[in-house]
């Protein structure tokens, strides 16, 4: 979430610091009675969330290498990303009219989500006027008001069907805000993309996408029609941006086992065994002092106080004495 990648100048790690602090701080500050309250009112008993996730025997993630940078899990998390991914199905035959249309230069595929129904008329005349300027077809899932700077190159759809059109060979591009689906669907077929983050996790997808060099991040609050067009071009014409994207799409696609095969298993796995405890790390299960092993601590700093001061009294026992000492010789 801190959009950062594994290669993190003196400034990035100044900033991931102050970030996990203040996420921590504000998370334990404002959102976890909010959680526990939500948690003890489905499970119907008292409980918090930290209670309910670390009794969870094993934990799918929705990402993959191919996304994620290397770092150490635990033996009870596996990475299932694209598990909804398939092979492209052929398009509706007035999507495929208008697909096959626009001829060498290809097309464009743009969607912010299902999130997104109420975009400002402002915004999406920004987009548009961006739009109308690529010489690519453009096929948006949009469901506000027809912006009045539409140009003749992109069609309106309430609905589209994302994967098979990112899985068309005329596909050149993806406008995305970032989804995981989205984000998946685009590693899965090889499109480079240009991302506009809206919330949540999105902003960090793009991060990692970009990190790999397969897609271009723009500012929805600041997002002008030059900003879009420059950003289209490039990762159209400059075929670095494919070629990335064509190398997560390898990555992704070389699996020992499919994403949604091997989530099956794990589930299946845990059913037949009743839980997976042998790979669940026991530290769910120690108290907050015993986790940061507080009370070792306290033990070791006691027993270090405890020899100091015997060896403080054995040396003021021992100065007393040969002070007394010395003492009685001068005295005779």
């Amino acid at each position: 979430m801190s959009e950062l990648s594994d290669q993190m100048t003196f400034m990035d790690r100044i900033k991931n610091i102050i970030y996990m602090l203040y996420f921590d701080f504000w998370f334990q500050t404002f959102d976890v009675k909010k959680w526990n309250q939500f948690y003890s009112e489905v499970l119907g008993k008292p409980t918090t969330i930290y209670e309910t996730m670390g009794k969870a025997d094993f934990w799918l993630i929705r990402t993959y290498w191919d996304l994620e940078f290397p770092r150490p899990l635990l033996p009870n998390f596996d990475f299932v990303g694209g598990l909804h991914c398939r092979p492209a199905k052929p398009l509706p035959k007035e999507m495929e009219e208008f697909v096959q249309s626009s001829g060498e230069n290809g097309i464009v595929v743009f969607s912010l989500g299902s999130m997104v129904s109420n975009m400002p008329e402002e915004k999406a005349n920004v987009i548009a006027f961006a739009l109308a300027q690529i010489p690519q077809k453009v096929i948006w899932r949009y469901q506000g008001k027809k912006p009045d700077k539409l140009g003749p190159n992109t069609q309106i759809y309430n609905w589209i069907p994302q994967n098979d059109l990112l899985g068309h060979p005329k596909t050149k591009a993806f406008i995305t805000h970032g989804g995981t689906n989205g984000i998946y669907e685009g590693i899965y077929h090889g499109i480079p993309m240009v991302g506009i983050p809206l919330f949540a996790d999105q902003a960090d997808n793009i991060a990692h996408v970009k990190a790999k060099g397969a897609a271009i991040r723009l500012e929805y609050r600041t997002l002008t029609s030059a900003d879009l067009l420059k950003a289209l071009r490039m990762v159209i014409n400059d075929p670095l941006y494919k070629e990335n994207a064509m190398k997560l799409s390898r990555i992704h696609h070389d699996q020992p086992v499919k994403p949604l095969d091997r989530a099956v298993f794990w589930i299946e796995f845990v059913m037949r065994h009743k839980g997976a405890k042998h790979l669940r790390v026991a530290a769910h299960d120690l108290s907050w002092f015993q986790y940061y092993s507080l009370d070792v601590l306290g033990f070791l700093l006691a027993c270090g106080a405890t020899v100091m001061f015997i060896v403080t009294k054995c040396c003021l026992f021992c100065f007393k004495m040969f002070f007394k000492t010395g003492k009685k010789k001068k005295r005779e």
